[in-house]
């Protein structure tokens, strides 16, 4: 249909000629309100912001001399942050001379592995040496 007699139908009716995708040969156009049409299109948008999961990427630090009761406490909320479906970056830090004993902290990342193995996840990121710190990245 030629786009002036569109027109003076959208205008009899007292509505907007919409196009709907331009992209195609010829391009598409409804007679509709445009104020409604807007408003349904945001109505669905923000209906799908609403149900997306936004995955946030929480991180927890410590130190290669951790103690017994600490490390329990870090391996609850490491699995706390899983469950709820959030990346999870564990930093081991490393202050002056224990740079040399950077060994240990490589054991202590492996330990938090393995003892989240049982635990619905994924090892985005190995234990690696990121400036003064070992890092790795879970993902559930």
């Amino acid at each position: 249909m030629a786009t002036s007699k569109a027109l003076l139908m959208a205008e009899d009716k007292g509505l907007d000629l919409v196009i709907v995708s331009p992209n195609q040969e010829p391009p598409v156009a409804k007679i509709l309100d445009y104020g409604k049409y807007k408003y349904e299109i945001e109505k669905r948008a923000k209906e799908s912001r609403k149900k997306q999961h936004v995955v946030d990427v929480k991180e927890v630090k410590v130190r290669y001399k951790i103690d017994v009761h600490d490390y329990n406490v870090k391996i609850n909320s490491i699995k706390k942050f899983l469950a709820n479906g959030n990346k999870v970056k564990i930093v081991v830090m490393l202050r002056g001379r224990e740079m040399q004993h950077n060994h240990l902290a490589y054991d202590l990342a492996n330990r938090f592995l393995t003892d989240l193995e049982g635990e619905k996840m994924t090892i985005e990121r190995k234990p690696a040496m990121d400036g003064r710190n070992i890092v790795t990245i879970l993902a559930p």
